[in-house]
């Protein structure tokens, strides 16, 4: 009898399967219902931040700019501001969710459940990609109804902010895990991901930098990300759509692999 009352896990088998569906979706749901449940937050916010934005530079610059890839420059501008807010956004997700929980103490309740370390780290970072999904389509529309710029490749659109959310996702996470006080998230946010998304063609053609800094500026990820969602709702970039798909998935890749090696180790979030 104590031999069949032994654990599954000593013999690497779960009871439920080799995945756990139902603690996986309920982690997914939950992620997501973090910020469907303030909207106005996570949602409506950025939609006005982005409106500022574009509200700003239409005044500052007026319609003297000379065009940029052959378009008005507030139509050049306004889906690499689509891009950026939604990438910042899945990075948020993330980070505030799994470092609300260690600050608060209940990230027991996560670890605690019959979760594998792929689970956990799936269901986070599905939360971040579902706020970005949900932001980047709310965006989209805005920008259609009101500049009358309606998406020229939907399956672009999409492709990169999946991507885009899934690495930023995972960079999340991973600071996530790395951080034990807010201080130190906004260290990560203000000093590497807030320049990295600025300085990565949301403004400008890349084109327009000198040598060095073209040069350096194909290096970020996100340069990719903004640049591939500009060409599927304008048709135009400063690199191949392949590239970016090549360069991002595989940035993408890394980063969720690392958030699921540091969740297995238990990095940070046991004792």
């Amino acid at each position: 009898m104590a031999n069949s009352d032994q654990s599954d896990s000593d013999f690497g088998i779960r009871r439920f399967g080799a995945i756990n569906w139902l603690g996986l979706w309920t982690l997914i749901r939950r992620e997501n219902m973090r910020y469907l449940n303030i909207w106005q937050q996570t949602v409506f916010a950025p939609l006005i931040t982005g409106g500022l934005f574009l509200l700003v530079f239409s005044i500052a610059i007026g319609p003297s700019r000379a065009d940029v890839m052959g378009r008005p420059f507030l139509e050049f501008l306004a889906p690499g501001l689509v891009m950026m807010t939604v990438i910042q956004n899945a990075f948020a997700n993330t980070s505030s969710s799994l470092l609300s929980s260690k600050v608060t103490g209940n990230i027991v309740d996560t670890l605690m459940p019959p979760l594998s370390p792929f689970e956990i780290t799936l269901g986070y970072i599905s939360g971040g990609v579902g706020r970005a999904v949900m932001l980047g389509v709310a965006m989209y529309l805005a920008m259609g109804l009101v500049l009358g710029i309606w998406i020229a490749n939907p399956v672009w659109c999409f492709v990169f902010i999946m991507l885009g959310g899934v690495f930023m996702g995972s960079l999340g996470m991973m600071g996530g895990l790395y951080a034990s006080k807010f201080d130190q998230m906004a260290a990560i946010t203000n000093f590497v991901v807030t320049p990295l998304a600025f300085l990565s063609g949301t403004f400008y053609s890349i084109t327009a930098l000198p040598g060095v800094l073209e040069t350096i500026t194909r290096l970020n990820p996100m340069f990719y990300i903004i640049d591939g969602g500009r060409h599927g709702a304008l048709g135009v970039s400063d690199a191949s759509p392949w590239l970016a798909v090549a360069v991002v998935g595989g940035a993408a890749a890394l980063t969720s692999t690392l958030c699921w090696i540091w969740v297995r180790s238990g990095y940070r979030i046991k004792p």
